[in-house]
């Protein structure tokens, strides 16, 4: 569903991105893992065409994303941003219903498909009881949860997530990562998620792209991935690794005073 083919994207002679590529499948979730600075979050806005490549191709099914215009793209990439800055004095409703613009002409008001589509998203996010609430109203999660029912709103089949679980506890980033999960495999859509948490990463992703200079390190299952050499060179933080009690993913367990120099 989701193709990009040997990317680069740069500021000047300095390369961020350098021959980045991967795939996703329909009904497949694919997690980027790296540390800060990897490319993550570049990689998310080139998919997403806010940041042009000089060098590769995105597609989706098929169609090159480059020569479509930002609307026919956002009918065929859905995007949750990292802390979005989101109009405080809007309801939930009217924040989902902005996904649809792109699926309505210049001055053409929301019709009936649009608000059902609106509906259907809330209710999938739990959020369709907020619906009247101003953003500046309710809480960290559920501003969250409000963000991934716009994305779904524009129904379209991949799902581009930056850090979807940052600044929330634990009990709102399982809800979220369940959530995800459940959507994906109802609608068949793709979707690549950026994480930190390695531990939670390996969870819930089907596979694993660890980034590291703007370059693919590693690609395959997150035990494949996870491994204890590879955060080494990647994170330059030695860890431990123990299989999760459920499933026996691997569980990312820092060592006591690792790399403890570095912060003196």
């Amino acid at each position: 569903m989701l193709k990009v083919d040997r990317i680069r994207f740069g500021y000047g002679a300095e390369a961020v991105l350098d021959g980045v590529g991967l795939e996703v499948g329909r009904g497949e979730l694919v997690g980027l893992v790296g540390p800060n600075g990897s490319g993550k979050t570049t990689l998310l806005r080139v998919i997403s065409g806010v940041l042009a490549v000089s060098a590769g191709r995105v597609s989706v099914d098929g169609q090159d994303l480059a020569g479509l215009r930002a609307s026919s793209r956002a009918r065929l990439v859905s995007v949750v941003p990292q802390n979005p800055q989101l109009p405080e004095g809007f309801t939930i409703r009217e924040l989902v219903l902005m996904a649809r613009n792109s699926y309505l002409k210049l001055l053409e008001w929301e019709g009936r498909g649009d608000v059902e589509a609106a509906t259907r998203a809330m209710m999938e996010t739990s959020t369709l009881e907020l619906a009247d609430r101003a953003l500046g109203t309710v809480s960290g999660g559920e501003r969250q949860l409000a963000v991934v029912a716009m994305a779904l709103a524009q129904d379209a089949p991949v799902m581009l997530l930056d850090e979807p679980t940052s600044n929330l506890d634990l009990a709102h980033q399982t809800g979220i990562m369940d959530l995800v999960v459940r959507l994906m495999e109802e609608r068949g859509t793709a979707v690549l998620v950026a994480m930190h948490d390695l531990t939670l990463a390996a969870q819930y992703c089907d596979r694993l792209i660890m980034l590291f200079e703007g370059r693919g390190f590693a690609v395959g299952t997150p035990s494949e991935v996870l491994t204890a050499a590879n955060i080494e060179a990647v994170y330059g933080a030695e860890v431990y690794l123990v299989p999760h009690p459920l499933g026996g993913t691997p569980v990312v367990l820092p060592a006591r005073g690792a790399r403890r120099e570095n912060y003196r």
